[in-house]
Formats: C-alpha cells, structure tokens, sequence
C-alpha cells in the first residue's frame, strides 16, 4: 500500500454527482456568500480592532485590515480554484488527496476535525458569556452553577467566587445548531442568513451613527511613531497589528467545504469566497476608521470592551447592549458554520474508508450526513459544557493556517501535474500567488508559539494512531474490493 497514492480526478468529479452518498445541492451564490460573512464576523472585530490599534498601530490599523486582507486573498483565490475544479464535500482534505496524497489528505482532514470542532465549542463557551451578560442587562440573572464549567470559576455581584457544574448555554446552542444542520443545508442557511443580517445591522448603525462624532484630532498622527521596539508603532506596528487581526478574517475556507451543495459551484464558489471576504474587509475598514475616529487610540489601552470605549463618545449609549446582541448573532452563525464545516470533512474521510462508514451514511428525507452531525453534538457539547475556556481557546488558529499552506502549496502542484483539467475560476499570477499564500500564513504559524504547536503535534499523534492502525486498511483508494 501507498502512503502517498492520489484520488484520481475523474473518482473527484464521479463523488460529485448523484448517488447514495450525495447531498442536496440547494446553496446559490448569495447564500454561499452569507456563510462566508457569517463564519468570518464573530467577536474578533468588536475586540481586536481596539486592542490592535492601542498596542500596535493607532488608527493606522486601518492599514493594518488592507495587509491581513491581503493575506487572506491568497489563500481564498487558491480555494477558488479547487473548489470549483473539486466540487464536492471536504474542502482542504479533498484537495491534498487529488494532490499530495492519501497520507497528507489524513493530516489536513484530521486537522480540520480539530480546528472545526474545537472553534465551534470555543465559540460556544463565549457566546455562552455573552448570552449571560445580555440577559444581566435585562435584569435576568442564570443560576450560576449553570453558566459555567466546574473548573471554570464565576464572580458573583457580591464579590465572593463560585464554580460552575456544567455551561448549559453553551451545551443548549450546539445542541440546536447540530439538530438544525442535521434537517437540512437550506433550513441552516437561512438561519445563517438572518444572523447575518442582524449582526452586520448593528455594525452598519455603529459606522453610520458614530462618523458624525468622529474628532479628525483622534487620527492624527496616523502612524504613530514607533517606540523603538519591533511592532509598537511606526510601520513595523502596522504589520504586527496584521497578524494581530488576521484572525478576524478566517472563517471563509469554510464555503468550501459546502461546494457540494451548491447549485453551481463552478461559478457560484468564487463568488462566496471572494465576495464574503470583499464585503468583510470594506465593513472591517470602516468600523476601524470610526472607532478610532471616536477615541483617541490610547483610551482602548486595557479595555476588556474597547467598542464600549468608542461608543461613549456617541449619545448612543444603547448601543453597547446592541453591539452584545450583535456579538450573539455572530457568534452563532461561527458555530454553525464550523459544525457544518467539520460535518462535511468527517463524511469525505468516511466515505473514502479512512474513517467508518456510518458517517457518511444519508439522511433519506433531509440529505445531510446526519450521523457525523449527531457525534459531534456530542463531542462538541461535552467540551462545551465541561471544559474551561482557557483549555480550548487557542486550538483552532494553528488548524486553519496549516489548511492554507497546503491549499496554496496544491495550487503549485496541479499546476504542473494536471496543468489540463478544466479550471472555472483560475488563481492569477501563479506561481507568484500561491508562494506569497504559503510564506504568508507560514510566518504567521512560527508567530503562535509553543504551546499552539505542542497541542497541533499530540493531536496529529492520535491521528497517526488512528491512520496506521484503522484507516489505511480500509482506504477504498487502496482496497477497490471494500468498493461497493
């Protein structure tokens, strides 16, 4: 057996017709788009655009958004590419497989499951604390036992420190999101698609209300001079505040995994990748402008709600709640778009036999892989529910650079192995584009530190457990007789 045999092409485009595993194709370009917004906008605006500008750049962050912007063009024009030349579930995993192999196909497939799962329960612990702190607003206060987990410690209003027994809105909203993908990829987008609506709402009233009250004065200088020390300030702080945001950005590799049920993929993907980041990098810009236009860059210095800051320049006081209700929405739209992410990877790996085959099993009235949805509701609500935060937080970032290496690095590879397949959408400037993707998101890798990395190796090793020991004996790619 092959570690590095290659899905042929023609099996690729064969998966994605019709067929006991298919799925519907109901998505058009306006709902791909809606899933790209939808995963990228989450809480990273409202809280690292103040701290970005505070610590390293002033209201040259601004900049700062044009730089990480760019970045993630890389990396999404190369998406593009495959997506509509691959048109079918699995995203970064079926890419390497067509390219590099069944064994790296393994890695970025195990590293998606990772960066998914574990975002969608991350996300699900914040978006828990920001529904207790909405509620808190209105005068309704959840017992505390319920709103945290037992290693998680909560500060009551008298001062005094309890622990939690389990985070139940956590467990609550990745249960319900799991249950509505599990009935159908329409029904999702359209929650998808008002949560959307809801949160860019709150960010457009908060650019069109607060740019009456902006003071020039606060933009000036616009690149604060830098302190003499590398990323606090001066041009060397614009490009450190990059990386800082860029986390802002990801989210939109996520459209690809849902290519199989688009309606066109061929010429509707590039519009949802592209066109979420376009529309998220302008929104970006010009809430940056206006909140550092409100304030000048050092009041958001310290401040655990930098908008907060913003906004009390404005009479507008209302919006703080509005921008938590905001901050709801987009988080819950992140989780459904990382528990359909990581739903659709599990069924190509399970449908190629690298994992069992119950997770690619159908559902016969929704037609969605219902099974892979029901085991990560679990999965995905225990960690919810009992882990702390502090011990999830920082496990995705890593997944997500690593699936833009190697989508960057496929582009290189087709180019000159298949350089004759059919390519709707075709990444300009190749070799040039792929290469500055790959440096790109390698840079901002070596820049997440030990600990990201150490938690990237023990997942990896479990998954060399699982690959050498299950799923290289069942690759259908290698046994055609396991092939029905």
């Amino acid at each position: 057996m092959e570690l590095l045999v290659k899905k042929p092409m023609s099996v690729l485009l064969s998966e994605a017709g019709d067929g006991e595993h298919s799925l519907k194709r109901t998505l058009g370009p306006g709902a791909l788009v809606a899933l790209g917004v939808g995963a990228i906008i989450g809480a990273g605006l409202f809280s690292l655009t103040g701290i970005a500008a505070a610590n390293n750049a002033g209201p040259a962050v601004v900049l700062s958004f044009v730089l990480a912007a760019f970045g993630c063009a890389f990396a999404g024009m190369c998406y593009s590419e495959f997506a509509t030349m691959i048109p079918i579930a699995g995203s970064a995993y079926t890419y390497a497989y067509a390219t590099m192999g069944e064994l790296l196909a393994w890695i970025i497939g195990w590293d998606l499951v990772l960066e998914y799962a574990v975002g969608a329960a991350t996300v699900s612990i914040s978006w828990s604390s920001y529904v207790v702190s909405l509620l808190h607003d209105f005068g309704i206060e959840l017992p505390p036992s319920m709103i945290a987990s037992p290693w998680q410690p909560v500060r009551l209003a008298d001062g005094s420190t309890v622990y939690g027994v389990i985070n139940l809105p956590a467990v609550l909203i990745i249960c319900a999101l799991s249950i509505l993908l599990i009935i159908g990829i329409r029904e999702s987008a359209r929650v998808n698609e008002v949560m959307v609506v809801l949160k860019i709402t709150v960010v457009l009233v908060f650019i069109i209300g607060g740019w009456a009250y902006m003071n020039p004065a606060n933009h000036h200088p616009f690149i604060p001079p830098n302190t003499g020390t590398f990323g606090e300030f001066g041009f060397s702080g614009v490009v450190r505040a990059a990386g800082v945001i860029f986390f802002a950005y990801i989210g939109f590799d996520a459209v690809s995994t849902a290519a199989q049920e688009a309606k066109n993929p061929q010429r509707d993907m590039p519009i949802g990748i592209i066109g979420s980041l376009v529309i998220c990098t302008i929104l970006y810009l010009a809430f940056a402008w206006v909140m550092t236009g409100l304030q000048p860059y050092t009041a958001f210095k310290g401040s655990a709600a930098p908008v907060a800051v913003a906004i009390a320049a404005t009479p507008f006081t209302w919006l703080a709640s509005a921008v938590k209700f905001a901050i709801v929405c987009g988080f819950t739209s992140v989780i459904l778009v990382l528990l359909l992410g990581q739903s659709r990877v599990f069924f190509s790996m399970s449908r190629d036999g690298l994992l069992p085959g119950v997770f690619c099993q159908i559902h016969p009235r929704f037609r969605t892989p219902w099974r892979s949805n029901m085991l990560f509701m679990v999965f995905v609500s225990l960690f919810s529910g009992f882990a702390p935060i502090s011990v999830v937080g920082e496990m995705t970032s890593i997944g997500t650079l690593l699936a833009f290496v190697i989508v960057c690095a496929a582009i290189l590879i087709m180019r000159k192995t298949q350089p004759n397949i059919p390519r709707p959408f075709r990444t300009p400037w190749v070799p040039l584009v792929p290469i500055l993707g790959v440096l790109a998101n390698l840079g901002l890798m070596l820049g997440l530190g030990l600990s990201n990395w150490l938690r990237l190796v023990i997942w990896m090793a479990i998954g060399f457990v699982i690959y050498f020991n299950y799923s290289r004996k069942h690759s259908k790619l290698q046994a055609p007789q396991l092939v029905k």
